[in-house]
This record gives C-alpha cells, sequence and structure tokens, in this order.
C-alpha cells in the first residue's frame, strides 16, 4: 500500500491538470470590451469593440452578434442597428488554434432620440360610472367596451360613450381580478391580473367562448392588436406578442427610452403602428414604436383628474388615469380613470 500511495497520488493531480487546462471557461480566456466600458448603447450608435486575449491565444477568427444576427465590423466599430431594443446579450464566438468558443456581454440598446411631449386639448366630456374600476378600452363599430378591475367589482360591458348607457354587460367571478381587453375578428379578449387566466368573449353578446393560459408573462395588464397579432403588457419592460388564434407569446418587445428601460406600461392602445401605454399610477400614457420598444413620446395628462368629481373614497394613488380607446372615424382619444365620473374626448397635440 505504501509503495504504490506516490504513484496514486502523482497520477491524480496530473489528470487533474490535464483536465483543467482542457476544459478552461471560455471567460477565462476571453473577455468583450467596448469602448468606454459602456454597457448601454443607442440605437444605431457606432461603438468600439474588442475581445481581450486574457491567455494569449493565437485567435483566428471573431464573429459578433446580437439576438442571433450577425454585427458587422466596419474597422473596430459595430453599428447597433439591431431592429428590438431593449436588455441584450452581445456575443463574440472566437475561433482559436483549432477551437471556437462564445464569449458574451449584457448590455442595453436603448433609443436613439429621448421622447417628445405632448399635451392634450379636451373636445368633449361624457358620463361614466364611479362604480367602474377601469382597466380597459376599446371602441368597436362605434361601441365602446370596457373591462374593470377589482375582485368582486370586475366586468365586461358593451355600452353608448355618449350616455353612458350599458347594451350588455358579464360580470366576473369574484376570485377574478379584470384587467385589459382587445377585440379582434369579433373577438373580446380579456386579461386578469395575477390568475395567469384569460377570457375570450363573442363580440356581439358577451357570451364567453374560452380561457386561455399565460406563458412566460408575469401578469395581465394591458391589451391591443395591430389587427395581426395581439399585444399584452404585464408589468415589466416586456410588452408580448400573442398569436391572435393559439394566444401563444412567440416574442416581445422592451420599452426603452434614450436613457433607460422602462417598466410601466399599463393598458394599451394600437394606433397606425405605435402603442399607446398608460404609465402606471401616472398621469401620462407613452407613444411606443410596436416593432423596436422605442418610447418616442410622452402625453402629459397632468391637470385632467381636477375635472372629476372626487369622493370621500377618493385614493391619489388608486383613482388614476387608466383607460385609453382610439376612435377611428372621429380621429380622437377617449381617456378616462379608475371610478372617474368623467370619460374625456381629447385631441393630442405636441407641446
Amino acid at each position: 500500500m505504501t509503495y504504490f500511495k506516490p504513484f496514486f497520488i502523482s497520477t491524480i493531480v496530473l489528470l487533474f491538470m490535464a483536465c483543467g487546462s482542457g476544459n478552461q471557461k471560455p471567460s477565462s480566456l476571453f473577455e468583450i470590451v467596448l469602448e468606454g466600458n459602456s454597457t448601454s448603447i443607442k440605437q444605431n450608435e457606432a461603438l468600439g469593440v474588442s475581445v481581450k486575449n486574457l491567455k494569449d491565444k493565437s485567435i483566428d477568427n471573431i464573429v459578433y452578434s446580437v439576438d442571433d444576427e450577425q454585427m458587422q465590423l466596419n474597422g473596430n466599430k459595430i453599428k447597433f442597428n439591431v431592429p428590438k431594443l431593449g436588455n441584450k446579450v452581445l456575443k463574440a464566438d472566437v475561433t482559436y488554434e483549432g477551437n471556437t468558443v462564445s464569449v458574451t456581454k449584457k448590455i442595453k440598446l436603448l433609443a436613439a432620440t429621448a421622447p417628445e411631449i405632448y399635451t392634450y386639448m379636451i373636445i368633449n366630456e361624457y358620463p361614466h360610472d364611479t362604480n367602474a374600476y377601469t382597466q380597459g378600452l376599446e371602441f368597436y363599430k362605434d361601441t365602446l367596451y370596457e373591462s374593470t378591475g377589482k375582485r368582486g367589482r370586475s366586468f365586461l360591458r358593451k355600452l353608448d360613450f355618449k350616455t353612458g348607457k350599458v347594451f350588455d354587460q358579464i360580470d366576473l367571478d369574484k376570485t377574478y381580478f379584470g384587467e385589459g381587453i382587445t377585440i379582434l375578428q369579433d373577438r373580446v379578449y380579456q386579461l386578469t391580473w395575477q390568475s395567469g387566466l384569460g377570457f375570450v368573449y363573442d363580440v356581439d353578446g358577451l357570451k364567453k367562448l374560452d380561457n386561455f393560459q399565460y406563458g412566460k408573462s408575469r401578469e395581465g395588464w394591458g391589451l391591443a392588436n395591430n389587427g395581426e397579432n395581439i399585444f399584452k403588457s404585464d408589468g415589466t419592460e416586456k410588452i408580448w406578442i400573442l398569436n391572435p388564434e393559439t394566444l401563444i407569446e412567440e416574442g416581445y418587445i422592451e420599452t426603452v427610452t434614450n436613457s433607460s428601460v422602462f417598466n410601466k406600461a399599463n393598458e394599451l392602445e394600437y394606433v397606425d403602428g405605435k402603442l399607446y401605454a398608460n404609465v402606471y399610477q401616472k398621469p401620462s400614457v407613452m407613444i411606443i414604436d410596436s416593432n423596436s420598444g422605442a418610447i418616442e413620446g410622452v402625453i402629459n395628462f397632468g391637470g385632467l383628474s381636477d375635472k372629476v368629481t372626487k369622493t370621500d373614497t377618493w385614493v391619489a394613488t388608486d383613482n388614476v388615469l387608466n383607460g385609453i380607446a382610439y376612435h377611428p372615424t372621429r380621429k380622437t382619444f377617449f381617456v378616462t380613470g379608475k371610478d372617474w365620473d368623467k370619460l374625456f374626448e381629447v385631441r393630442i397635440q405636441k407641446k
């Protein structure tokens, strides 16, 4: 036993050393370095990039990519013309000495310019049910559809926007907290907040047709559609893109400004390539490019709540602006708030 021990130990050491040198992590060999040590990059910005060779390996080739799309080098610079913005991973596939490894770096791709500021002009005021804790609002053939929240108070209804007269209504089970809606191909899609469940109704009589479950999205907040796909906000920086037939989440965009990734999109409305999104608990609406996620504008609705009758139960952080619907014929927006007594028809204009 004593005779074999030194040989045994030395063999183990040699094996360990051999395995260690042959299975080094790529990050111990190479590191991506961006000009100025940047981690936040604006869309279409050209930035110097290189790979730091930590172990003096003989490098044959480097290929950079974002979202599996190869990035072209111009000298030592990459122009970050990535179509979708937000949290990304820059990858470098490094070929050296007959091997290829991948090293990565987390980056944020931001909007090229700051959002423009918009304001509003009130065209008309209409009555609104003070028992409607508005979460979703959408027009369909001149009829207004509204979804509300709070457990025990959640419903879906269709109404005359001028008078507030209710044509049809379906109440949700008291276990559900209703959220946003959208209407596509004669079907109403409605979210619930934290139940991971949505409902599908016939647009005419509000007969429930089906249920659907969420995928990777965390919660149900707002819905909109562009005639082909459904957009869904979930309380994070992501706005998910759903297949309207299967309701499977097939991708997402992330909402960003020129300085940060933003995670406050609530109720949604789609108009001409833009998503209009209530900012959670704020008197403002974002205008978001529906392809890139860039926040191109912010509508300041400050002062609108001053025109609403406040009750004894009014809570400033709860009875907030929420609900935005576009009327395609009138070419105006309709906005209200949770338990507000007024629905406002407005025009949006640059400040």
